[in-house]
């Protein structure tokens, strides 16, 4: 997996300059080595849970996961435990297990440890990209492009230009509206916040990452989509449930990922989630992400 570098110039193929370079890649994933197989990665983003964000974790551990494996193998599965809350006031520590190197598949197990404690454990599996005769996949569904549709920032603008907007919404909006969050979402049928209604615990997003990433390292977009992962998608399950119960806060305990083909997680994707299941304080929750 190469360091994070700038192109020398985005001439001809459509990519911005270099300055430009995603926060994701320069700061975020930008792991610090330690030891062989052993790194240490910092903050950028701290909800206001004060907890750190899942997405963050699992998107360096997987940085680190790539690090011990050779160029032309990449990730095709990703499958986390939460174990323990992460503290925003120290770094983390990922260490490496080379579980199984073999020709085809590889494997590795990451544990990310604060205060001598794993707080994140993962086993990442890695392929060498081979042709297959079988193909198939799901038809992607039929939504407006993300050109047509308003992002985060103004949706939030909109809603908060309502006069009639109920106070406990002006607050939590103009909350998240002061996070500086390296992710752009473009939610597909947004709902009207004065006529909120129990919904199925469907809905869909347009998502990229700020910023320029290129095409040359496809390591790196899959990193950057595993930190994707973990924002935003948790709150799909709770549109059958409003105004029936108070959520202080909610927090993945498993997380496992599949990557089928290379894609650029600094262009539009199109995330459509799911929640078939929730009981006993638990949710199981399902994305499927085009691009």
């Amino acid at each position: 997996m190469t360091s994070p570098q700038a192109p020398e110039d985005g001439q001809g193929s459509g990519d911005p300059p270099g300055d430009l370079r995603s926060v994701l890649v320069t700061s975020v994933l930008n792991l610090e080595p330690l030891d062989e197989d052993l790194f240490r990665g910092r903050h950028y983003w701290i909800p206001t849970t004060r907890r750190l964000f899942g997405g963050q974790i699992v998107g360096q551990a997987l940085v680190a996961a790539a690090k011990s494996v050779s160029e032309d193998v990449h990730v095709h599965s990703l499958h986390c435990y939460f174990v323990r809350a992460g503290d925003p006031n120290v770094p983390v520590l990922y260490q490496v297990e080379r579980t199984r190197t073999g020709t085809s598949f590889s494997v590795r197990s990451v544990k990310a440890v604060q205060h001598g404690k794993p707080i994140f454990i993962c086993q990442a599996s890695f392929q060498q990209a081979q042709p297959s005769p079988v193909q198939h996949q799901c038809s992607m569904p039929t939504v407006p492009p993300p050109e047509e549709l308003l992002d985060h920032e103004a949706l939030i603008a909109q809603y908060l230009r309502d006069p009639n907007l109920h106070e406990k919404y002006r607050v939590g909006l103009n909350r998240i509206a002061a996070q500086e969050v390296p992710i752009e979402i473009k939610m597909v049928n947004p709902p009207t916040l004065n006529k909120l209604q129990n919904r199925e615990p469907n809905q869909m997003f347009w998502v990229r990452a700020r910023g320029h990433i290129g095409e040359g390292d496809i390591k790196m977009h899959c990193c950057v989509a595993a930190y994707i992962s973990d924002y935003a998608f948790l709150g799909t399950a709770l549109l059958p449930h409003h105004y029936q119960h108070q959520v202080r806060f909610m927090a993945s305990l498993d997380h496992s990922m599949w990557f089928h083909a290379p894609f650029r997680a600094d262009h539009w994707m199109l995330y459509e989630c799911k929640s078939p299941w929730a009981e006993q304080v638990v949710i199981m929750w399902h994305v499927q992400r085009y691009d």
